[in-house]
């Protein structure tokens, strides 16, 4: 039963981590913590880092944190732990290796999910201010996305 219990607790940790990041990348980022989130809309540097990565980092510690947690006898500090990494390892390879080509790979991906996921972040990166935004989704974007 235990097993089953962790199972959930990591399903709806991951899901949940996709809220988190659409109020994280609407609220905050495109928010009040604009000043790191910007050079990710402009481009503005020559370096390969962006300070919007400092956003990756606060959650990795938040994980951390549980895992350190679940080894001081927390029962839901693994699976919750592990969610959060999963999402984290799936945002890194749709977003900064899939749509942004941080490192060269999946470049011909070309199915229905990748067409929808890329359309909605290019309509959300038209948008060069922190205002008037659109799609702050990651994994879950708006159906309109996925016609044409």
């Amino acid at each position: 039963m235990d097993v089953i219990i962790w199972i959930l607790l990591f399903i709806g940790t991951f899901l949940t981590m996709e809220f988190m990041a659409w109020f994280t990348h609407k609220y905050i980022m495109h928010g009040f913590l604009w000043s790191l989130h910007k050079d990710h809309h402009h481009k503005d540097h020559d370096s390969w880092f962006e300070r919007n990565d400092a956003f990756f980092i606060f959650y990795a510690i938040v994980s951390m944190a549980l895992f350190y947690s679940g080894a001081n006898g927390s029962w839901y500090g693994y699976p919750t732990g592990f969610g959060i990494l999963a999402y984290g390892i799936a945002y890194f390879f749709v977003h900064d290796i899939f749509i942004h080509q941080r490192f060269k790979l999946f470049r011909n991906a070309n199915n229905w999910y990748s067409r929808g996921v890329r359309r909605a972040h290019k309509m959300h990166h038209k948008h060069l201010g922190k205002d008037d935004g659109e799609c702050f989704g990651m994994l879950f974007v708006p159906f309109k996305y996925f016609k044409k």
